[in-house]
C-alpha cells in the first residue's frame, strides 16, 4: 500500500504594508499561517521583498513538518511580495503545482463625483 502525498493550498495576500500566507488542506482547514509582522519585521520593513520571502520560507517549513509536500498557490493583492513569496515557498521545500492570481479588478470602478459648478 502506497502512502498518499499530502497536497494543500497556499493563499498569499500581499498588501502594500504586509504579506500574509495561509496554508490549508483541500477542505479549507488552516494548517499553518505566517505574516511579515509575526516574524518580527516592524514598520516599513514589513512591506519589503525580503520580508515576504522570509514569511514564505517560514510557512513552507512548518507545512512540511505537518506533512504537506506540494501546494497550489492563490495570490491576491498588489503588494511588493508577490514574486518573492513564490520564491520563498520553493526555497522552503514545497512543490508548486499551480499558480492562480485572484486579485479583484474593477470592471468600471465607482461612479465619479459630480462635476464642480462654477
Amino acid at each position: 500500500m502506497q502512502k498518499k502525498k499530502k497536497h494543500g493550498i497556499a493563499y498569499i495576500r500581499s498588501t502594500l504594508s504586509n504579506t500574509i500566507i495561509t496554508v490549508t488542506d483541500y477542505k479549507g482547514d488552516t494548517k499553518t499561517w505566517s505574516s511579515s509582522g509575526s516574524l518580527g519585521f516592524k514598520g516599513s520593513r514589513r512591506s519589503t521583498n525580503y520580508a515576504a520571502q522570509a514569511t514564505a520560507e517560514n510557512a513552507a517549513r512548518t507545512a512540511i513538518q505537518l506533512g504537506i509536500k506540494s501546494i497550489e498557490v492563490e495570490i491576491k493583492g498588489l503588494g511588493y511580495g508577490k514574486e518573492s513569496s513564490l520564491r520563498g515557498l520553493r526555497l522552503g521545500g514545497l512543490i508548486i503545482t499551480k499558480i492562480r492570481d485572484v486579485t479583484p479588478t474593477p470592471h468600471n470602478g465607482c461612479r465619479p463625483p459630480k462635476k464642480r459648478r462654477v
